[in-house]
């Protein structure tokens, strides 16, 4: 039980999910093999390969991470509730996934606005790049993502942890969201909710802001450029983060305005399947899909896998 944690009249929650299907069972668990394999690839081939040792990847290799933090977050939970049709579960391990995936929600949407500056960086001073993308530089960026993503989940986490749940432990969702803990809880939420609206707002805005301006930078500066083959070259190199940006941001917009609908719940299922389960799976695909020094590094090392197999 975390620290500080009141006694609360309701023990534990009970996950509602989503009809038994064994078709949504077996697609979930795909997904999540799919999701882990091509993630913990990437961070193989990244930490394996000279070739990869790049400011690009090393972000990459990171991002990965997260979607691996978070996919094993809510995956298995997700499974549970999806073949049993809900599950019982304390509020203390509640607790513990929100914060994981809380976590890796708000690390991977501050190392995508770092990989937009890294991309903004290559394409408008290329000249400058090696000098200004040096390993420390980057370590530190990632150490930055990583502790601040940690303290602003921490402090939601500490004061959610306070709160005494005593309505209905029905969770009408597959897993423990901020949103339904909140309203399970017979406390006094309005400082949570407040400090969390303080928290969360600027983040968003800010890396929002920072994002669509470096790309606003970006593509003045292809713009500029008189081959069109060089339009091209550039435009590759951020075409895999901008639709990854696009993916998250597009879905995590479409959360908060369904938030406020009619049928809110039902829809937060869904949208959160695609933030949870969907992007994941993804990212490491549309990373991979164009990239052929990824390509190359994969196929390098399976050549020499099978040359000391002898087949």
């Amino acid at each position: 039980m975390f620290p500080g944690h009141n006694q609360s009249a309701v023990p534990e929650f009970f996950l509602l999910g989503f009809q038994v299907l064994i078709i949504l069972f077996t697609s979930f668990l795909m997904a999540y093999i799919s999701t882990v394999t091509g993630n913990s690839l990437i961070i193989v081939l990244v930490s394996s390969s000279h070739r990869l040792h790049s400011p690009m990847y090393f972000f990459l290799s990171h991002l990965s991470f997260c979607d691996v933090i978070l996919s094993s977050a809510i995956a298995p939970n997700l499974l549970h509730v999806t073949l049993h049709n809900g599950r019982h579960m304390t509020v203390s391990g509640c607790i513990s996934q929100l914060y994981f995936f809380s976590l890796s929600s708000s690390t991977e949407c501050l190392l995508l606005t770092v990989m937009s500056y890294d991309r903004y960086v290559a394409i408008c001073k290329p000249l400058h790049y090696q000098t200004t993308m040096n390993f420390r530089f980057c370590l530190v960026l990632v150490t930055f993502s990583w502790m601040l993503g940690s303290v602003l989940t921490m402090i939601g986490i500490v004061l959610i942890s306070r709160l005494d749940f005593c309505y209905s432990g029905d969770i009408d969702h597959f897993f423990c969201d901020f949103a339904p803990l909140v309203q399970l809880s017979c406390s006094d939420t309005t400082v949570l909710q407040t400090v969390v609206y303080i928290i969360s707002t600027p983040q968003t805005m800010i890396e929002s802001v920072f994002i669509i301006s470096t790309y606003i930078c970006i593509f003045l500066a292809i713009h500029r450029m008189s081959s069109t083959t060089g339009r091209q070259k550039a435009f590759s190199t951020c075409s895999s983060h901008l639709a990854v940006v696009c993916m998250y941001y597009g879905t995590l917009t479409a959360i908060y305005v369904a938030s406020s609908g009619e049928n809110s719940a039902d829809m937060n299922k869904i949208l959160s399947l695609v933030y949870t389960v969907v992007t994941p799976l993804l990212n490491p695909v549309i990373y991979t899909l164009r990239n052929q020094e990824i390509k190359n590094t994969l196929k390098n090392i399976m050549e020499k896998r099978t040359m000391r197999l002898g087949i």
